[in-house]
């Protein structure tokens, strides 16, 4: 299945997908030292998103997490692309200053968590194996 989305910052990237069907937040909903979601409200709570594909709706809360997103990148912890349905200016922030490859504008509801799958930020396109 190919999936197009648009650039928001690109590069290339592949792995398994980890797909929250919720919004996240990073100030205190993901751990910037293990990569693993905290956010009490979280439906992927407890899980890692370090060198995985991360999907998602959108961010939620302070524009600190933006910062978040960078100490993941810094400690090895992030994820190796994000999706997102709608790209806010918390989580855009954090992809352009850590330089995580990032699509928005891709129906997250089509994803499923363990899938591989295939980001081409640059071109805006998600292809997930099946």
């Amino acid at each position: 299945m190919r999936l197009q989305g648009r650039k928001i910052v690109g590069g290339k990237a592949e792995g398994e997908l980890v797909v929250s069907q919720k919004p996240l937040s990073f100030l205190g909903g993901v751990d910037p030292e293990t990569g693993i979601v905290t956010d009490a409200e979280s439906d992927i709570r407890g899980q890692s998103i370090a060198g995985k594909i991360l999907a998602f709706p959108r961010g939620k809360g302070s524009t600190v997490g933006s910062y978040v997103i960078y100490a993941l990148k810094k400690n090895g912890k992030a994820p190796k692309a994000i999706i997102v349905g709608e790209a806010e200016t918390i989580v855009a922030t954090g992809a352009i200053i850590a330089g995580i490859p990032m699509v928005d504008g891709v129906d997250v509801s089509k994803l499923r968590s363990g899938k591989r799958v295939t980001v081409n930020a640059d071109e805006g396109l998600v292809e997930i194996e099946e």
